[in-house]
């Protein structure tokens, strides 16, 4: 009887094991990287985006790749992407860059590649942050999921599962008693939990203040220098160069760091200016150029920002 009852415990711990392999919703909650991008592939195939993703740093990098730019629009795939990974709630993962670039061939060190050159490689980068769920919560989502397998066990086919299940008919007068161990174990779960909030609440609050205040002070250090080098840009458009590629990003970069400030009518006509210089500039690049086809994209796309500028200098003025 003892080997049939061992048996019978191996072959449902066997079952879980595998069931839980096969969970590819499950793998990504736990923070696997690979469950992670097939999930977000599968829920961006209909836009034509697919997925990389590295951990590195404590930071998720993760790359898009499509065939046109209109497919990276940056708000709305930022914004999908977000609800996609807090809805997977991934463990240990709080923060995420999101990189976007024209789809190329496959580039096995390509955070690598990217991080070499980051105004050619790309066409925008933006890192977000991941809202936690709430600890509680998760707790007992957790505690109810494993009461849920352990109460439904799904045996598999073997020589053994008579025995088991005349086993299983003697288990069900101990039901009872399980149940109320069960409802005993959740509601120290929830005074566990309780206790926990009311003697970390003012930590954990004064921890996330203390965060908000780190970000704010990166988010100024960031902004002043992305004026240093704005005035970098300005002084070198006189320089000359072989090369009006790298340029013309740099003046498209400028022009974005602007966008994000601007309210005054001037400042606008000022944005579509540089957004045109830019496209010009980009338009110059010669078809010999290893970069030509992502320079004619580039093109257009400065173009259309240039035109949006210069509505919004206009519906300042009114």
């Amino acid at each position: 009887m003892s080997t049939l009852i061992t048996q019978g415990g191996r072959a449902i711990t066997k079952f879980h094991v595998v069931d839980r392999i096969n969970d590819i919703a499950w793998q990504a909650h736990q923070g696997s990287v690979a469950a992670i991008i097939q999930l977000l592939n599968e829920k961006l195939a209909k836009s034509g985006v697919r997925t990389r993703a590295i951990f590195s740093d404590g930071v998720l990098q993760l790359l898009c790749e499509a065939a046109r730019v209109e497919q990276l629009d940056q708000s709305p795939l930022v914004e999908q992407i977000q609800q996609i990974l807090e809805s997977i709630a991934p463990r240990q993962i709080r923060r995420v860059n999101i990189n976007s670039r024209i789809v190329r061939e496959q580039q096995l060190l390509w955070l690598k590649e990217i991080n070499s050159d980051r105004e050619n490689q790309l066409l925008w980068s933006q890192e977000i942050t991941l809202i936690q769920p709430n600890i509680l919560k998760q707790l007992i989502k957790d505690f109810t999921e494993a009461q849920a397998e352990l109460g439904k066990p799904n045996f598999p086919k073997t020589s053994v599962s008579r025995p088991l299940v005349l086993i299983n008919k003697e288990k069900h007068k101990n039901k009872p008693k399980k149940r109320i161990l069960a409802a005993a174990g959740l509601c120290s779960l929830l005074l566990l939990g309780w206790v926990v909030y009311a003697q970390l609440g003012n930590k954990l609050k004064n921890l996330m203040q203390l965060e908000t205040s780190k970000s704010l002070t990166t988010e100024n250090t960031s902004d002043q220098k992305v004026q240093t080098a704005s005035h970098a840009a300005n002084n070198s458009l006189s320089e000359p160069s072989d090369d009006p590629f790298p340029i013309s990003v740099r003046i498209a970069n400028q022009a974005s760091a602007s966008g994000k400030t601007a309210t005054t009518s001037t400042q606008w006509l000022d944005i579509a200016a540089k957004w045109q210089r830019a496209s010009d500039l980009m338009g110059t690049v010669p078809q010999n150029h290893t970069r030509y086809q992502e320079a004619k994209i580039r093109t257009q796309l400065y173009k259309k920002y240039s035109e949006a500028a210069q509505k919004e200098a206009d519906k300042s003025k009114s």
